[in-house]
């Protein structure tokens, strides 16, 4: 023993023997599997294991006859296979590519592309704004009145229903007369005309036995199908309350028998001016006077 001791110190034995030790347990264990792109290439190893066991799950639910286990069915949802030891593969033979970038949990979803709006939220914007400018014409008017009419809404609460009183013009066959009217404002106004209609009963060239005017700058705007107005004769989104009114005080002045509303008028006022025309016409003012206020 103190031979054994001379030749190997009790701390140079040791040493030796947990080297012999550390080699004992590295003979008696497989080689490790190697991780990265050829880990699925490794004969009887690790890798190819546990790929085949992808693959055959893979199968399975293919067919139907397993459900995903919760880590595999959260990879699987993203659009990726899964790797088994959690670590990908690279191209290996074998394996997908990375998954897709996922959207981190609790994110607001991408906004759709932006388009048009609803028809009727468009309708409705288009509404707002016509209200809008049909309440600040009447401000207007209330503001600075326009000689030889007054206008006002026939309801407090409908901004698109006018009542108008038109002063019959002076030195014409009308002076004297008040001859009520109502105007009809369509929902897109100003980009279509308002409708006008005499309450009160008038004989005119221009105007119906009902009562509905016809002049050019209440017609549809646009070409006309006819060829006889202008485009610019007809009616136009510039055109406001004051402005049709002054183009009806002057068709009372000065009215067109060339395109009549009131075929009868029209011939009278062609050919017998001063005679049965004037005498209706008359008949008319003395009416609208005594009906003027009720």
């Amino acid at each position: 023993m103190a031979a054994e001791s001379q030749l190997a110190p009790p701390s140079r034995l040791t040493s030796l023997l947990k080297v012999a030790a550390r080699k004992s347990r590295r003979s008696g264990r497989s080689a490790p599997a190697r991780r990265g792109s050829e880990c699925s290439e490794i004969p009887g190893g690790r890798g190819e294991e546990e790929v085949a066991a992808v693959r055959r799950r893979r199968a399975a639910r293919s067919h139907g006859r397993a459900p995903l286990p919760g880590t595999l069915r959260a990879v699987a949802a993203a659009g990726a296979e899964p790797d088994p030891r959690g670590a990908r593969c690279g191209r290996a033979e074998g394996h997908s590519p990375p998954p897709r970038e996922l959207a981190a949990p609790g994110a607001a979803p991408s906004p759709p592309p932006l388009g048009l709006p609803p028809r009727a939220e468009r309708e409705r914007m288009t509404e707002l704004q016509s209200a809008l400018l049909l309440r600040r014409q009447l401000a207007e008017l209330n503001k600075n009145p326009v000689e030889g009419f007054s206008a006002g809404l026939i309801d407090d609460n409908d901004l698109y229903r006018w009542e108008v009183l038109i002063i019959g013009p002076p030195d014409t066959l009308y002076e004297g007369g008040v001859f009520k009217a109502h105007l009809t404002f369509p929902k897109d106004y100003p980009l279509r005309p308002p409708k006008m209609k005499f309450i009160t009963e008038i004989w005119h060239p221009n105007v119906d036995k009902n009562g509905d005017v016809c002049i050019s700058i209440l017609h549809e705007p646009g070409e006309d199908k006819y060829g006889y107005e202008k485009p610019e004769e007809r009616w136009l989104p510039i055109h406001t309350v004051e402005t049709i009114m002054i183009s009806v005080i002057s068709m009372l002045a000065d009215p067109n028998g060339d395109s009549p509303a009131n075929v009868d008028a029209a011939k009278e006022w062609r050919e017998d001016r001063n005679g049965e025309f004037k005498r209706k016409v008359a008949r008319c003012v003395r009416k609208s006077q005594e009906t003027a206020f009720e």
